[in-house]
Parts: C-alpha cells; sequence; structure tokens
C-alpha cells in the first residue's frame, strides 16, 4: 500500500514552500501564535523526505472551532488529535498530500522533541544517512500505509531523542 507520497531526493524549493505556507497560516493563529517552525524531512538539506511540509505551529489559541473552519477555508482538514495540546491538520491538493500542521500548546513536549530531531538530523551527516536508508527501506517494504510506515520509524527517533512521556 501506497504512503501518502512517494519518497523524493531533496528539493532545494522546500524551505520556500514552508515560508509561504506559513505566511497563508500565521493569520489564522494571531495574536496567539508563539512560533512557527519548518519541520520533518523537508526541513533538512540532503535529506529525502515525502514532499509534504510539515509546520510545527505553537500557540495558545483558546478557540478550536474558530482555528478549524479558518484552516478549511485554506484547504485544510483537520485530523485526530495526536496527543491532548498537540492538534493535527492536512491539506491535500489535486488528492496529493501537500502539507501538514501540527499545532501544540507552548510548553508541550513534542515541540522540543520535533525541534531537537529536526536539528540533530541537520547537523550530523551520519544520523542524517541512516535515517534516510531508514526511511527508503521502509517505504520498500510497507504493506499498509502510512501508519505502519510511521510506527516503524518511531523506534529510531525515539532511540535518537529519547522516548515520550507516556511511552
Amino acid at each position: 500500500m501506497a504512503l501518502t507520497s512517494q519518497i523524493t531526493p531533496y528539493d532545494d524549493r522546500w524551505p520556500s514552500l514552508f515560508d509561504a505556507e506559513k505566511v497563508r497560516i500565521q493569520r489564522v493563529f494571531a495574536p496567539h501564535v508563539v512560533e512557527i517552525e519548518h519541520v520533518g524531512s523537508t526541513a533538512v538539506p540532503g535529506l529525502a523526505a515525502k514532499p509534504e511540509i510539515d509546520l510545527l505551529i505553537v500557540s495558545d489559541h483558546q478557540d478550536e472551532a474558530r482555528v478549524d473552519q479558518e484552516m478549511a477555508s485554506l484547504g485544510y482538514v483537520r485530523g485526530k488529535d495526536l496527543s491532548p495540546g498537540h492538534m493535527f491538520y492536512r491539506r491535500d491538493v489535486g488528492g496529493v498530500r501537500t502539507h501538514k500542521v501540527h499545532v501544540c500548546r507552548p510548553g508541550h513536549w513534542q515541540v522540543s522533541r520535533m525541534l531537537r530531531f529536526r536539528d540533530m538530523l541537520r547537523e550530523d551527516d551520519e544520523l542524517r544517512h541512516k535515517y534516510q536508508s531508514l526511511k527508503l527501506e521502509l517505504e520498500a517494504r510497507n504493506e499498509s500505509g502510512i501508519k505502519e510506515y510511521l510506527a516503524d520509524k518511531a523506534p529510531f527517533i525515539d532511540a535518537v531523542v529519547g522516548l515520550p512521556p507516556e511511552a
């Protein structure tokens, strides 16, 4: 079964795509935005990735119904919350996943985890190569789709940045 997108070589346009989407989305969370970061594999120069731009929004917004409505007006669908205080949105264009947005409350444990993993991959060529090899291997043998792929990547990520609090 296919993933949401096929893993492709790093594309130099990904940072610009992040910048453009950041501008589109930040008004939804204003004035409650603490930070908006480019995370995930597209945020790591040289790393092959599914060409889906991941944004991490740290926000102390209160009106989830308004945020859901405004994100929908930008083409986003809200997924299930990934944990308390961690909302998730996805955007597909023409049936192809283009963006994923993680919205976390300030201080949420996933914020430091996502940023730490991104920064470690940016700084360590060997770690980046190992992660890329794992991703390509998991894609090649995947039978059940994105949930299987994410579950199979998790032990590597946990080994690098530590187990999540509820683990």
